[in-house]
């Protein structure tokens, strides 16, 4: 889920001159620094740089390295580990060794103990930290000698290797606090590329290079992610140089297409928009309700209109050209059949047009994040769709702190989606035992079939019993929705074109402090 502190356009606005004059292009400060810097404009913040609390736990932290790193491709490469993991005892047992020589920030050197402390505190149920079902298969973990790291897993777990992309922290300095409420969350020390000089809440975050760095020094010195909610101030930011480069909707980004000095990086993404539905609600809790919704949702309009082309028809969780997508699933926008389901489920239309049955309006409401204009045009184009059908659907703006109480009860247009493996993304999304977990399946879905097929996914060693129990659960999802799935998102991002080395990788829906063309800016190199 979008981290929660979004702030509003007057306050991101209000930033102006602290970040601008922060080595912005243009400014007045030394011409040598602001060559060496980068200010980018994101939407939001994160709650906390604690790894232990879920901060950076699917990789390209700045601040941190995992014993694994992903390339450009996603394939899995040594980070902290000089290799891929050992693995035995019919993939049970994964041995990494660590690479030496490696400092934490502070100076002091990278120990097996602060990979084990790392990954019990993540473990240990006392820590805040909602992501923990991701490593329900680790039995667990010890240090062997003075350069190994040993896992032992419940049962084989064929993507375990990818979760070791989790940031490792240092025993001397976390150990010494509480997990959930130390200051490491927000003076963290870690082996990355760079390290936080400063983080003004709900302004800036700015990073410098970590002079222990183990992976030499980088060209880029400092960076500075200035925190502006609104899509439209970051846009003007840009465009009047405050900003070296900002996330962007697409709407936004074709207008900087032909502007000199400029580039736009257009990544394909996982990244989906969704309406959650939650069981509990009077309303939405009616299963013919959900279904109906889902045939009167108008897809290829949304991608059409709301993303510019910038993306595709979401007919689950995974997009279309995922490989355990299941082909089939695809549902076109129909709304006689939404009424013919309506009307056989005894949702009767009112003098309103409005349905009702047993004296209850086929009425609720959906929130979405404020300053989320991609989100707000979702759910603007969903209330239209679902009103032609006979429902009702009052669409509210809100900030995360409003929204999070009521998510048991009301509908969300919510952005989730995970790269590397189809047990990373779905598990927390839909399994019965998560509901209600912080935003993990955020509509309380309880289906015990789609919970045998996500425990058989992420069980099995066979792709073929793998990739079965993945196709039974989206034809599942297709009989009994939880979610209306809406979008995949394209991530587009416009920056100043003075830098080589910007690529994009496939994304997650998290993006904006680790995804992007800045995944890799520890690697980018002043152009000639």
């Amino acid at each position: 889920m979008t981290t929660r502190l979004i702030r509003s356009a007057a306050a991101a606005a209000a930033l102006a001159a602290g970040v601008a004059a922060c080595s912005a292009p243009g400014s007045k400060t030394d011409d040598a620094e602001a060559a060496e810097s980068v200010v980018i404009g994101v939407a939001s913040e994160p709650d906390t740089l604690s790894p232990l609390l879920g901060y950076g736990k699917d990789g390209n932290s700045k601040i941190f390295d995992g014993l694994l790193a992903r390339d450009a491709d996603l394939r899995l490469k040594p980070a902290l580990a000089t290799a891929l993991p050992e693995i035995a005892d019919g993939g049970r047992t994964y041995t990494y060794t660590l690479r030496k020589g490696v400092k934490f920030s502070d100076g002091e050197p990278l120990t097996p103990a602060d990979v084990v402390f790392t990954y019990k505190t993540v473990l240990d149920a006392r820590t805040n930290n909602t992501a923990r079902s991701e490593l329900d298969a680790v039995k667990d973990v010890r240090a062997s000698g003075d350069d190994k790291v040993v896992f032992t897993l419940k049962y084989p777990y064929a993507p375990f290797a990818a979760r070791t992309v989790l940031p490792i922290v240092p025993e001397h300095v976390a150990g010494a606090q509480d997990p959930n409420t130390g200051s490491f969350s927000t003076e963290p020390v870690g082996t990355g590329p760079y390290v936080l000089a400063d983080w003004r809440k709900g302004e800036k975050l700015t990073f410098k290079a970590n002079p222990h760095y183990w992976g030499g020094k980088p060209e880029v010195k400092s960076f500075t992610m200035a925190i502006i909610a609104d899509d439209n101030v970051r846009a003007t930011r840009l465009r009047s140089g405050d900003l070296d480069g900002a996330v962007l909707p697409p709407n936004l980004a074709a207008t900087f297409e032909n502007e000199d000095g400029k580039r736009t990086y257009e990544a394909k993404s996982y990244d989906f928009r969704a309406v959650t539905l939650p069981t509990g609600n009077k309303v939405t809790g009616d299963r013919a309700i959900r279904r109906a919704l889902d045939a009167a949702v108008d897809r290829q309009a949304m991608v059409d209109k709301i993303l510019d082309g910038a993306g595709t028809p979401a007919y689950g969780p995974l997009p279309t050209d995922d490989p355990s997508y299941e082909p089939g699933i695809e549902r076109p926008h129909d709304l006689a059949k939404a009424k013919k389901i309506l009307d056989d489920a005894g949702w009767k239309p009112g003098p309103d047009g409005i349905r009702a049955k047993n004296g209850q309006r086929a009425a609720f409401t959906l929130y979405y994040p404020s300053g989320d204009k991609v989100r707000q045009d979702h759910a603007l184009a969903y209330a239209s769709d679902a009103k032609k059908a006979g429902i009702e659907v009052k669409v509210e703006s809100a900030t995360w702190e409003v929204i999070e109480p009521r998510m048991k009860s009301d509908a969300v247009l919510a952005g989730f989606g995970s790269v590397g493996d189809p047990d990373f993304g779905l598990y927390t999304l839909l399994h019965s035992s998560l509901a209600g977990d912080g935003f993990n399946n955020m509509a309380h879905y309880d289906n015990p079939a789609v919970d045998e097929a996500l425990d058989a996914g992420r069980r099995s060693q066979d792709p073929e019993e793998r990739g079965s129990a993945y196709d039974r659960l989206q034809k599942e999802l297709v009989a009994d929705p939880g979610y209306t799935f809406l979008t995949h998102i394209d991530h587009l991002y416009v920056l100043a074109d003075r830098w080589d080395g910007l690529t994009t990788q496939l994304e997650p829906h998290e993006h904006g402090f680790a995804s992007g063309p800045w995944w890799n800016i520890e690697d980018w190199q002043p152009k000639k």
